[in-house]
Order: C-alpha cells, then structure tokens, then sequence
C-alpha cells in the first residue's frame, strides 16, 4: 500500500521555514542541508521542494524539470561540499525495509573518510 504525502512531516515544515536548518544549498528545485544527526563527518540531506514520498514517487509524478532541477541541485551541493575528489556516497532510504524515516523523498550525501562496505553480504 503507497504512502499518502503528510504536509506536516518535519521536512515540509522546513521547506515552509517553520523549523530552521543549515543550509548548503537551495534553488527553486531542491533545498540542502546538514542532517541533525550525521553518520560521517559530511552528512547532508537534499529534498525536492514538491511533495513526493519517495525516490518511486518522484520518479513516477515529477516533471521532467523536476527530475533534472533535482539532480542539479545535487550535483551543486557535492561540488559546494568538496568531497567529490575524496568519494562520497548518496543513498536514498525508501520505505519501512529501506530504512526510511521521513515520508518526504531525500537524498541523503555522506562523505568526510572511508565510508566502509554499504551492507553485509548475505550469507548463503
């Protein structure tokens, strides 16, 4: 069963500046900002400004420039970050088995040192 978008989720209210975050980067597209709670040493989150649950919502019901204004303004904040000499890795979490918290598509840029392996293998 697809998630309905909750306007009250805490990302909507940032974009509504009804919570306050760090910005790194932000367009008519897409806004970038630190995450409250790192995982590496650069660890920032970036959201489209429409209201799409997931990276499948998005793909799915976003306008092409949407879509490319989006993948823009990543682009713009890995390079305002600096870590594409270094590496970094971009995860999108979706849905409960993909870990996802808020119901409001993010993308999420970590960065900083060695990230390490993304997950266990599964043994056979």
């Amino acid at each position: 069963m697809p998630i309905t978008y909750d306007p009250n989720n805490i990302f909507a209210k940032i974009l509504r500046k009804e919570i306050p975050c760090k910005p790194v980067y932000e367009d008519e597209f897409a806004l970038a900002f630190y995450d409250i709670n790192p995982h590496a040493p650069v660890h920032v989150l970036v959201i489209p400004k429409g209201a799409y649950v997931s990276i499948a919502d998005f793909s799915a019901l976003a306008s092409a420039e949407e879509i490319t204004g989006f993948h823009r303004a990543v682009a713009a904040t890995i390079e305002t970050l600096g870590v594409i000499e270094g590496g970094f890795r971009c995860i999108a979490n979706t849905g409960l088995n993909g870990g996802q918290e808020v119901p409001h598509y993010h993308l999420h840029i970590l960065g900083g040192r060695v990230l390490g392996p993304m997950l266990s293998k599964v043994q056979a």
